[in-house]
C-alpha cells in the first residue's frame, strides 16, 4: 500500500504554489524574490496549507538541495563509518574539496529556499480573506517551526549566517548574523510553534506541539542550557504519546525505519517520502550495493564500514543495532560491512526509496533527557539513567520500560563517565541518521573520538562548512574574503 501524506493533497493547489515559487532553488536564490498573487492566493484554508507544502519541498529534493546528499556529507564525518568515492575525501577530516563544497553549497541553497517559503507564510497567512484565525495561528506556528529547523542547521554547520525573515525577505543584502542572533530567532520561532501547533495531527508528517518542544529541547541542549532541555524533553515523555517500537530481532527494525511504514508510535518529526516520481528519498541508494538487492535502483555505496572499525569490533553481538550491519565486499576487502537500515527492494529508482527521514523520534527525546538531566545535575540521576536504559534494552529485544540484567547502574557513573555512555549509545542509535557530527562537535568530543577510532587529527576548517558562491556571488553585505569561514 502506498503511503499517503499531506504532500500529494490538494495537488492542483501544490502545483501552483511549485509554479509561482520554486522555479529553481538557484535562480531564486540570485534573483530578487517574486511575490505571489497575495490577493487571490492567501485567501483561504486550503491555499494557506499548499504554501506550507511548499516549505518541505526543497528539503525533500533528491538534488543537491535535498537531505538526501546532505546527510551523505555529514555521515562521512563519523566514527563508525567511511565514505567511498567522491565522499572518501571526507575521511580524513582536512575539510571540503570542491565537490563536497558544491554538496554543501546545494544545501545551503536549499534551507535558504525552504525558509524563503516559509517568509511568504509567515507574512501573507494573517491577512487571509477566507481562513479563520485558528486555521491562520496553525499554519503560521508550522511555518517557524520550519523555518527555526532550517536555521537550526545552518548555524550548526556554518556558524552564524544571514538571517531573512518576513521582514527582510525582498532584501538582496543581507549581513552575516551572529551565532547568538540566529538562536534567538530560532527559540523565538519555535516559542510561537509550540503555542500554536495542535497537540493532535490529523496527517502524518506535519509538526505537532510536542516536536515544537522537542527541536526546543535539542536546541537548548545545544546551547548548553540543560535544565531547559530536560524540562522540554520531559513534558515529551509525559504526555505518553510516544514510545519505543519493540523488536525482536534486527529485520525487527523495518517496523521503524522501513519503506511502507506510515507512522509509528515514536514518530515526532520526520520527512516523508513516497515511491512515487519526485517523492522519493535519495539516501538510502547511496548506502547500498546493487549486488545485494536490498534497493530497487540498486545502489552506489557511497557510505560503508568495516568489520576492523572500532566501534564495531568493541560492540556487543547481542545488541540487535549491530545485526543491520553485513559482511559485502565492495571492493575493498572482504571486511567490508554495509548497512541495512534504510532499504527498499522495490524503490524506483536511486532516487525513488519510500523510507521516511526520522529527524526526531522518541529515542531522541529520551536520549536528549538523558544527558540535560545528568548535565544539569552535574551527574546521572535514576531518571536520566531510567531514559538511557529505555534505548539500552529496545536494542536487546527486551520489553524497554520494564527493568533487566542488562541495565546500566547508577552507581557506575560519575557525569563524565555517563556522558560518554550517552554519547556512546547515541552512537549506536542514531547510525545513518545525520546526526552523529552534529552531535560529536556539539559535545566538544569530535577530536577525541575521531582519534581514538580512526587516528585521524580533525583540521579546523572541518568544523564549519564554506559559505555558498551563490551567497557571496549576490549579497554584497557579504565579505567573501573577511566574512567566510576559516580555510575557505
Amino acid at each position: 500500500m502506498k503511503k499517503r501524506y499531506f504532500v500529494f493533497s490538494k495537488i492542483a493547489t501544490f502545483l501552483l504554489v511549485l509554479v509561482c515559487v520554486l522555479s529553481s532553488c538557484e535562480s531564486i536564490l540570485k534573483e530578487e524574490p517574486k511575490s505571489l498573487a497575495v490577493e487571490t492566493f492567501y485567501n483561504t484554508a486550503a491555499e494557506v496549507e499548499a504554501a506550507v507544502n511548499a516549505i518541505y519541498t526543497p528539503l525533500r529534493s533528491s538534488n543537491t538541495s535535498g537531505m538526501g546528499v546532505y546527510i551523505a556529507v555529514l555521515e562521512a564525518h563519523n566514527d563508525y563509518a567511511y565514505g567511498r568515492g567522491s565522499y572518501a575525501v571526507l575521511n580524513n577530516f582536512q575539510g571540503l574539496d570542491n565537490v563536497n563544497i558544491s554538496r554543501t553549497a546545494g544545501a545551503w541553497e536549499g534551507f535558504y529556499l525552504s525558509i524563503r517559503n516559509a517568509n511568504l507564510v509567515i507574512k501573507n497567512a494573517p491577512n487571509g480573506k477566507s481562513i479563520s484565525k485558528a486555521n491562520s495561528d496553525k499554519y503560521l506556528a508550522e511555518a517557524k517551526f520550519l523555518r527555526a529547523f532550517n536555521y537550526f542547521h545552518l548555524v550548526r554547520n556554518w556558524g552564524g549566517v544571514p538571517i531573512r525573515t518576513e521582514a527582510n525577505m525582498t532584501d538582496i543584502n543581507a549581513k552575516r548574523n551572529s551565532v547568538a542572533e540566529v538562536y534567538d530567532l530560532i527559540l523565538a520561532d519555535l516559542k510561537v510553534a509550540e503555542a500554536g501547533l495542535p497537540e493532535q495531527l490529523s496527517q502524518s508528517g506535519r509538526p505537532s506541539k510536542w516536536a515544537a518542544k522537542t527541536l526546543l529541547a535539542d536546541v537548548y541542549l545545544e546551547l548548553k542550557r540543560y535544565n531547559e532541555a530536560r524540562d522540554k524533553a520531559e513534558e515529551v515523555m509525559l504526555s505518553k504519546k510516544f514510545s519505543l517500537v519493540p523488536v525482536q530481532v534486527p529485520e525487527d527494525f523495518q517496523k521503524i525505519f522501513g519503506p511502507t511504514v506510515v507512522t509509528t508510535a515514536e514518530e515526532v518529526f520526520y520527512l516523508k517520502y513516497s515511491r512515487q516520481s519526485g517523492q522519493g528519498n535519495l539516501w538510502p541508494w547511496l548506502t547500498n550495493h546493487p549486488g545485494t538487492r536490498l534497493h530497487g535502483g540498486g545502489g552506489v555505496y557511497g557510505h560503508h564500514s568495516d568489520i576492523t572499525n572500532p566501534v564495531y569490533k568493541n560492540w556487543d553481538d547481542k545488541d540487535l543495532r549491530k545485526g543491520l550491519w553485513y559482511v559485502w565486499n565492495i571492493g575493498l576487502g572482504a571486511t567490508s560491512i554495509l548497512s541495512k537500515k534504510f532499504i527498499d527492494p522495490d524503490a524506483i529508482g536511486g532516487s525513488g526509496a519510500g523510507n521516511d527521514a526520522p529527524w526526531y523520534r522518541y529515542a531522541d527525546v529520551l536520549l536528549i533527557y538523558a544527558e540535560a538531566a545528568s548535565q544539569a545535575a552535574n551527574g546521572p540521576t535514576a531518571a536520566a539513567l531510567e531514559a538511557l536504559n529505555q534505548v539500552h534494552r529496545r536494542a536487546y529485544g527486551l520489553v524497554p520500560t520494564t527493568t533487566s540484567a542488562i541495565d546500566f547502574k547508577l552507581a557506575d557513573y560519575n557525569a563524565n563517565s555517563f556522558l560518554d555512555l550517552v554519547i556512546k549509545e547515541r552512537g549506536y542509535e542514531f547510525q545513518y541518521e545525520g546526526k552523529r557530527w552534529l552531535e560529536l562537535k556539539r559535545t566538544g568530543k569530535a577530536q577525541q573520538i575521531i582519534m581514538a577510532t580512526k587516528s585521524k587529527t580533525i583540521a579546523d576548517k572541518t568544523y564549519l562548512w564554506p559559505i555558498a558562491v551563490s551567497e557571496l556571488g549576490y549579497n554584497t553585505a557579504i565579505d567573501p574574503v573577511k566574512d567566510q569561514n576559516p580555510g575557505y
